[in-house]
């Protein structure tokens, strides 16, 4: 999530190195659609708010705010309290947001979605046993390919022994299984920046899905993380060809039903904009601070860079 709250953990560096970087938000917007990727980094085109990523905003902010009571006072009632000023926050923050809803009605069953998401963590686990060590923790890593890989992780406990859980909320339902390697490539870029940076593979990352009620657990080991520090890098050399050339094509597929450029996309007859002049061959594509996607966490597809042997 890339929420900006106010508790926050300093990154691992304070200052990014120059040169290209990348997230895991945005390497997922490419395997999705190359055009995609385009639209939210070189042209940096705006996007208007949705519910749906609204309501994960507004659902992660909760459930840190939470953290912040004494542990017997972390109860259901106590999140639910916590929605109304979360939301005011951010509305404050980006007023944009208070125009979601047309009506007070409308806005109301919204808020009793993510009530019922908040109500479903407390059936997955117990937040008066976690002493989580960070929460909307920065990470960052500069790789020996020389590409920076950032992220916020939602939270990262760690034991008195020291091994490492990573944890993320997610307010979609569960993937099928065969969409489950998409939301573990997300987790493993995680645990390859907390590996490189603190030199501890994590013992477990998991992923809580508030949207139905499940939880996924896999525990990596160093071929996983050098495995997807290579699909990584297999990743930033597509994304960098695609620069050089200007060849920026559309992957249509169900996810186009979600997506706010649809008028500007091919595949729909719309005409992409001319490319910026920041966006000549010779320029590297560092990321702007963007928000995560609001496609459904629940209907991404596959991994569509090939691993390199």
């Amino acid at each position: 999530m890339s929420d900006t709250l106010a508790e926050q953990a300093p990154p691992d560096h304070e200052a990014s190195p120059p040169g290209p970087t990348l997230s895991p938000s945005r390497a997922a917007d490419f395997m999705t659609c190359p055009l995609l990727y385009r639209f939210r980094v070189v042209d940096r085109l705006p996007e208007p708010p949705s519910p749906a990523a609204a309501r994960g905003t507004l659902v992660h902010a909760v459930l840190e705010r939470l953290f912040d009571e004494p542990a017997a006072a972390r109860t259901p009632a106590a999140a639910r309290t916590l929605l109304a000023p979360q939301w005011e926050r951010l509305v404050e923050a980006e007023p944009a947001l208070a125009e979601l809803f047309a009506a007070e009605t409308e806005r109301q069953a919204w808020i009793d979605e993510a009530a019922q998401m908040l109500d479903r963590y407390f059936t997955l686990e117990d937040p008066t046993r976690i002493e989580p060590s960070f929460r909307e923790m920065s990470v960052t890593t500069l790789l020996e390919s020389g590409l920076t890989l950032r992220g916020y992780v939602d939270r990262l406990d760690i034991a008195p022994t020291g091994e490492l859980r990573i944890v993320d909320y997610k307010t979609g339902a569960a993937p099928r299984e065969e969409y489950e390697a998409r939301a573990l490539f997300q987790m493993k870029f995680y645990a390859l920046v907390l590996w490189r940076t603190r030199g501890t593979v994590p013992r477990v990352l998991q992923l809580i899905y508030l949207g139905n009620g499940e939880i996924m657990r896999y525990a990596p080991d160093e071929a996983d993380l050098l495995a997807t520090e290579r699909k990584i890098n297999a990743l930033w050399q597509a994304i960098d060809r695609a620069r050089t050339s200007g060849d920026w094509r559309p992957r249509q597929s169900r996810l186009c039903d979600w997506c706010s450029y649809q008028a500007l996309c091919p595949v729909f007859g719309g005409t992409p904009p001319p490319l910026p002049e920041s966006a000549l061959p010779e320029s590297a594509l560092p990321e702007s601070a963007l928000p995560e996607s609001a496609l459904p966490e629940s209907a991404l597809p596959e991994l569509a860079v090939a691993e390199p042997v």
